[in-house]
């Protein structure tokens, strides 16, 4: 098979790359020291994280010229997220790195007073300018196919600018904000979007780049008038894995983080067991989940580097699901069975070598946002949110929060921040504060959701997973005052769970709140439901969503 090469630095999870390029039928030779660049054919600079450490990183590896010099060559050369980023001139991110120059300007950071920052999710990249919709194809772009995207700098786009000096671009938008999306001219190809995690839609633009189409014509399609610019609701399926009783590493379910069966002459206390996970995270690939989120609930926990099977499915999954992948269960300091001492850096590469694209921290969280509040605000800048994000970005670290209800008759009663609830309590309290949990909601803190979140924001996390224990399993939609009030103390997007049973719930905490997506689990493994149901309903309802794409 053709070759295509990659640079090869930290950059998150190149896994996933690896497996799109062989899968639309290319092999990957690996650029290991600045003299093989120059072998290189075409060339492919992945990235993600920080612009001053990357490039600072190209800096100092020596990589900067000979990567100018395979520009000026004119052979292919194509740039992903950071790598598109590269190209220009600096960033608000970093002022004192400067970029490569190839492109005039400088990227600027999200406007965050009506939006949340990271910009995450699926969004267009649309070489459609005006009110005139073009059938003509950049690189495999089409206006109604939507692309993954995570950053929180952006080049702005002006009409015109990029075009007089003979670049050719296709535009997304994240609220009045409207972005370089795409970017191309002559042997130059780069994106600020993921296409190894955009579905087929990014398969088909890899696979374009590389077979060196860069104008096609789009098929006659009645979406192409009709296609709408903008982020579009995130619709993810999580899977709790854990052990059976037979040592096999299956997906459950429980009711308030219960999984064992209760009822039934043959149930006898087992491991709900919903299904394999390699095979379950395909499926909602293709029914059209926007994200796959795997939580590990029992392994992981006192041996990391000896959790190989849960390695394996997502060395397995990534092969074939070409969507984000979140990973979450035991990100932590810890002792290896050999007394070596493993970071939770470590842990979280592993990760990230298997396939998985952002890594979930939960309990210890916690810990670390109440040693932070107890130093008064101050960062240790050891913890695991602060090294991973450092390294990987803050779009690489998700913190998964399980609060519960405290009722209270009145906000006197407790020092902790509370709302007044349209829900009493068991003895008509009319106010209740979030308290969190961890241990898998076995154990309460003397801490609050508010106090969690800020700090865990100020720590370096990108997202926020906010699951209910009040609503685990109980089908009756998600705790809407709980997500509003989130969503009122911090910036980073929020992914609501718990409770949904039915696409209206979809629905209802979209309209209702301004969460930044929305997760199911249980709804989804017991087949009463699928993901592409719920997206047809949200369609139904108004609201923008992404089909999965069959065709590559």
């Amino acid at each position: 098979m053709p070759k295509v090469y990659l640079l090869d630095y930290v950059a998150g999870n190149v896994r996933s790359l690896v497996n799109a390029i062989e899968k639309v039928g290319y092999t990957v030779e690996w650029i290991r020291e600045p003299a093989d660049v120059a072998k290189a054919d075409k060339l492919i600079l992945p990235g993600v994280g920080h612009f001053g450490h990357c490039l600072s990183q190209f800096e100092q590896g020596g990589y900067v010229e000979p990567i100018r010099e395979h520009i000026k060559s004119g052979k292919p050369f194509m740039g992903i997220c950071v790598g598109l980023q590269a190209l220009f001139e600096s960033s608000e991110e970093d002022p004192n790195v400067k970029g490569f120059g190839i492109i005039p300007g400088q990227l600027v950071k999200f406007d965050d007073s009506t939006k949340s920052v990271p910009h995450i999710g699926w969004n267009s990249a649309n070489t459609s300018k005006g009110n005139e919709v073009t059938r003509e194809s950049l690189f495999g772009l089409n206006p109604s196919s939507k692309y993954y995207y995570v950053h929180s700098y952006a080049a702005p786009y002006r009409k015109g600018y990029y075009e007089a000096d003979g670049w050719s671009v296709a535009t997304a938008r994240y609220g009045e904000e409207e972005f370089v999306g795409a970017i191309a001219k002559d042997n130059i190809f780069a994106t600020q979007f993921h296409p190894e995690k955009s579905g087929i839609a990014g398969l088909r633009v890899l696979k374009a780049f590389l077979d060196g189409t860069r104008l096609d014509t789009l098929k006659e399609q009645p979406s192409l008038a009709t296609s709408k610019e903008g982020l579009t609701r995130r619709v993810i399926a999580c899977l709790d894995v854990r052990t059976n009783d037979a040592g096999d590493l299956v997906v459950t379910k429980g009711d308030q983080y219960d999984v064992r069966e209760k009822e039934g002459v043959d149930a006898g206390g087992q491991v709900r067991n919903l299904g394999k996970p390699v095979d379950m995270a395909r499926k909602y690939y293709e029914q059209g989940s926007d994200e796959v989120t795997f939580l590990n609930i029992t392994s992981f926990r006192n041996c990391p580097l000896a959790d190989l099977p849960m390695l394996e499915i997502l060395r397995r999954t990534a092969e074939t699901v070409f969507v984000p992948l979140t990973i979450g269960g035991g990100i932590r300091d810890s002792v290896d069975t050999d007394g070596t001492k493993v970071s939770a850096l470590e842990v979280a590469k592993l990760y990230f070598k298997s396939g998985a694209d952002k890594v979930s921290i939960g309990s210890d969280a916690v810990t670390a946002a109440e040693e932070y509040e107890a130093a008064g605000k101050k960062l240790s800048g050891q913890t695991a949110i602060e090294t991973i994000s450092n390294a990987y970005g803050r779009q690489a670290v998700v913190v998964s929060v399980d609060p519960k209800r405290i009722y209270v008759r009145s906000p006197e009663e407790t020092p902790h921040r509370t709302i007044k609830t349209k829900f009493p309590g068991p003895n008509g309290e009319e106010y209740c504060w979030y308290q969190c949990t961890i241990k898998g909601g076995r154990e309460g803190r003397d801490f609050d959701v508010h106090q969690l979140v800020s700090a865990v924001e100020a720590m370096g996390a990108g997202e926020i997973l906010l699951n209910c224990i009040d609503k685990d399993g109980s089908n009756s939609g998600f705790d809407l005052e709980l997500i509003s009030t989130v969503k009122e103390t911090i910036k980073i997007p929020v992914i609501a769970s718990s409770g949904a049973g039915n696409p209206a719930h979809f629905a209802e905490v979209f309209e209702k709140t301004t969460t930044d997506a929305a997760l199911g689990a249980g709804m989804f493994h017991r087949g009463e439901y699928t993901v592409k149901q719920v997206k047809d309903y949200l369609e139904s309802e108004g609201l923008m969503v992404r089909r999965f794409e069959e065709e590559l």
